[in-house]
């Protein structure tokens, strides 16, 4: 695993994901992320780390977009302009992070296999509820009380 942190971008896939980006029209860069995702959450025996790598950089763009979303990375992300991303991609993109928090997932494996593994399937988790709008915010619970 080419990777030197746990962030969304810090591995050569992802850095590489946000590199093909930029070089890409802006009006390319829509279908690029929906097929990172689609590719990570299709059903499979076994997701290649590689899918999910770029599915979790591609999600965190996606949260990035939404209100109060953090930016994804400044270092290694796209740093040209993205469009602005459609709603459905939010369901894809909670599909996709949960196929690579599975079982069935090379990356979750290999995480499990480090001692940034625990942190790493938090952040995942964050980034997958933050993009669920089933799954009330922090705000808003803290709000009601609950």
């Amino acid at each position: 695993m080419g990777t030197w942190d746990i962030g969304p971008f810090d591995n050569d896939t992802a850095a590489d994901f946000g590199g093909g980006l930029d070089d890409a029209a802006l009006n390319e860069r829509e279908a690029m992320i929906r097929s990172a995702l689609e590719i990570a959450a299709a059903p499979t025996d076994d997701l290649d780390a590689y899918y999910g790598e770029r599915a979790v950089a591609a999600a965190a763009l996606l949260a990035a977009q939404q209100r109060d979303g953090e930016p994804a990375c400044a270092n290694y992300g796209p740093s040209k302009q993205l469009p602005d991303l459609p709603a459905d991609l939010r369901v894809l993109a909670v599909s996709a992070l949960a196929q690579v928090l599975s079982e069935r997932s090379e990356l979750a494996e290999l995480w499990n296999e480090s001692a940034d593994g625990p942190q790493w399937r938090q952040d995942v988790t964050r980034l997958r509820d933050a993009l669920d709008p089933s799954v009330p915010s922090q705000e808003d619970v803290a709000s009601a009380g609950i």
